[in-house]
């Protein structure tokens, strides 16, 4: 059998224009792990409301970061994809949840090449049902429907990792050197408290109550908030940071239900008004710096807490193409390509 590598990020609108935005809007938000209620609900709501007034919004947003060359998130991917394939002996395709590099595409351009048996790899660090699930989902969907001849296995979240955790470490001690930071806050995409709640595969083991997450549990290979808190963990033993000195944070909230707290909007005010002066602040559920990261952390984070009279603000990049990353991910997909023996 040929092997080849599907690499899978979110996506992004084809154009910081509100039309494409608002198509590119419409799609993530009506999936169904993301906004994750009856589908009549959920369309008044996306179709109704948010399609309505959000587009022009996003749009004015995504111009901020726009680059010459794109999206920087499909740039920053393409760029981890071509690195990638100059590593290993098998094709690497690139393919996006939303927007137009659809996950059918990137397929097909395996299947083009005569490939039977394909590694999806969902360049997300932590599982959850908004990200890892509804790629797997769509995936197998897919396969079904288009590709019933080709084989296909999924990479599971890596957040723990001792590999990776020695990279995403190495990554923020090199970005921070030189910087007199008081407070490193690891700021994680939000999601909904129900997710966490609907992934417990024991059905009443998370709580959120402040223990569940560090007492051991089935549960936790699910978790989307024990593997952020985790990952915040291993980093810290990793750089022997000093108690007090870093916290773990949630941003991107929507709606009006509860979401994962403490928010990075609020914990960043926080640390303003109690006279933190420098901060710092890393985004490990991103693989790629994007809107989120650029606009809404180093843009409007940084106005916050200069708000509350904070001085410097450092954000330190997501591993996008970094070379100890590339070599990283290179290594995994040899051993997979080389071994029968599926990867966990």
């Amino acid at each position: 059998m040929k092997k080849g590598v599907l690499l899978v990020n979110l996506g992004s609108p084809d154009s910081p224009e509100p039309k494409d935005v608002k198509k590119y809007l419409g799609e993530f938000l009506m999936d169904e792990r993301v906004i994750d209620i009856p589908f009549a609900a959920r369309t008044a709501l996306v179709k109704g409301i948010i399609l309505n007034t959000r587009p022009k919004q996003s749009a004015a947003a995504y111009k901020k970061i726009w680059w010459a060359e794109g999206s920087p998130l499909i740039v920053l991917s393409e760029r981890l994809q071509n690195k990638i394939q100059k590593q290993v002996d098998i094709p690497v395709a690139l393919a996006m949840r939303y927007g137009s590099m659809t996950i059918k595409k990137g397929i097909q351009e395996l299947v083009d090449k005569g490939v039977d048996e394909v590694l999806l790899f969902p360049l997300y660090p932590q599982f959850a049902m908004a990200t890892t699930e509804t790629i797997t989902v769509l995936t197998e969907e897919l396969r079904q429907q288009y590709f019933s001849n080709l084989k296909i296995e999924s990479v599971s979240a890596f957040y723990n990792k001792p590999d990776y955790i020695e990279v995403l470490s190495n990554s923020i001690k090199n970005h921070l050197e030189g910087t007199n930071y008081e407070h490193l806050l690891f700021s994680y995409h939000g999601v909904p408290e129900r997710h966490i709640r609907k992934s417990d595969v024991t059905k009443s083991h998370c709580k959120i109550d402040g223990s569940c997450c560090v007492t051991p549990s089935e549960a936790h290979e699910f978790c989307y908030r024990h593997q952020c808190y985790e990952v915040t963990r291993l980093v810290a033993e990793k750089l022997d940071f000093k108690e007090g000195s870093y916290s773990t944070s949630f941003q991107s909230r929507l709606g009006f239900d509860p979401w994962l707290q403490p928010y990075t909007d609020r914990t960043i005010e926080r640390l303003g008004k109690q006279g933190i002066k420098n901060m710092a602040i890393v985004t490990p559920a991103f693989v790629s710096d994007c809107l989120e990261t650029l606009e809404e952390i180093a843009m409007e984070g940084q106005a916050i807490f200069h708000e509350m009279g904070g001085k410097d603000f450092t954000t330190v990049p997501c591993l996008n193409d970094d070379d100890e990353f590339v070599h990283l991910l290179s290594k995994w997909i040899t051993e997979w390509a080389e071994s029968s023996v599926e990867i966990s």
